[in-house]
């Protein structure tokens, strides 16, 4: 067991960490604990929102390691912030804003560009299917006859514009409803429904309506990873806030 000035920490196997049990408690109640300095709290939302962060940042970057950083850098700048979240609901949709935008930065610092604003025009059919196609996606066919179905679909998605991604990744994948996505996001209701509406038109060429079902199990975030990014995010919030709560 180890101690940081209170925050309650159990290490196994070298990173893998659990929480001190505290009941099904309410996102705000959580909130208003670790803003009373109980650190443990924070490790259960953490682990309550791992999967749909890491979705979400997968969306935007094109690969794993990457998006298990901004899942951490995300929560840093949540638990710096959290007197900035309002409340009492919506939390999940702060948190998932805080990473959509830490996507973006990595996006900014390592291709020196692209805010969604400024890809190509989703409007025309024929960009987006050119966008899809100009990816390296293999042959459809060959592929549905591969048994990988979840690489089929992941691959597929990632072929979509970026602007798009997210927002089908929150309405297909994760299952949030249209006001959630567009709150979670920061953008208009309709231009979540066009978004979504245009992506599923580009798509259904490569995923069968058969492929529906498996659509909850994409981009998986297991417990390993889940472990690997709260004992990460811990470790760093024990660095840089000493201070930081107590069980």
């Amino acid at each position: 067991m180890t101690h940081q000035r209170g925050m309650r920490i159990e290490r196994t196997s070298g990173a893998a960490i659990r929480s001190t049990p505290t009941g099904e408690l309410s996102d705000i109640d959580l909130v208003s604990r670790v803003r009373a300095g109980h650190g443990d709290a924070f490790e259960i939302l953490m682990r309550r929102y791992n999967r749909r962060l890491f979705r979400v940042a997968r969306s935007v970057v094109r690969n794993d390691s990457d998006a298990e950083d901004i899942v951490q850098d995300a929560y840093i700048r949540a638990y710096m912030k959290i007197g900035d979240f309002v409340g009492p609901d919506g939390f999940g949709a702060w948190l998932t804003r805080i990473t959509f935008n830490e996507a973006l930065g990595l996006l900014r610092r390592e291709r020196a560009c692209i805010k969604t604003e400024t890809l190509p025009s989703p409007e025309s059919d024929h960009i987006m299917h050119q966008y899809a196609f100009d990816s390296g996606l293999p042959d459809p066919r060959r592929l549905a006859e591969s048994g990988e179905l979840r690489k089929i679909l992941e691959t597929t998605i990632q072929a979509l514009p970026p602007n798009f991604r997210a927002v089908f990744v929150l309405r297909a994948v994760e299952g949030l409803s249209v006001a959630e996505t567009a709150d979670s996001l920061g953008i208009p209701k309709e231009t979540v429904k066009t978004r979504h509406h245009r992506a599923r038109r580009l798509l259904q060429d490569m995923i069968s309506t058969t492929y529906a079902d498996a659509m909850p199990g994409l981009f998986t975030f297991d417990g390993e990873r889940c472990d690997r990014v709260v004992a990460g995010a811990l470790a760093r919030i024990a660095r840089c806030h000493p201070a930081a709560g107590s069980s």
